[in-house]
């Protein structure tokens, strides 16, 4: 299944790209994706437990399983005032 993947903030900063487009395995979750792409990319490694992930504009927890087409987002933390 494919799905576009949009990065954030320090993970487009890690990753050099602001979107990305991957190929995965049917009944991939979104901590599968996370850890996916934490391993293609090593620079993510240290935001790895801290990214929220989003799955079509909204929020969604680790074991949500991901579906051909969808829009993934991984939010790094956010900080400031």
């Amino acid at each position: 299944m494919k799905i576009q993947l949009l990065l954030f903030a320090s993970c487009r900063d890690a990753v050099g790209a602001k979107e990305l487009v991957l190929d995965l395995p049917e009944g991939t979750t979104a901590a599968g994706l996370r850890d996916e792409v934490v391993s293609r990319y090593p620079r993510l490694a240290p935001l790895k437990e801290k990214l929220l992930i989003a799955a079509n504009a909204e929020y969604v927890d680790g074991a949500t399983v991901l579906k051909d087409g969808d829009e993934i987002a991984l939010i790094p933390p956010v900080s400031g005032g």
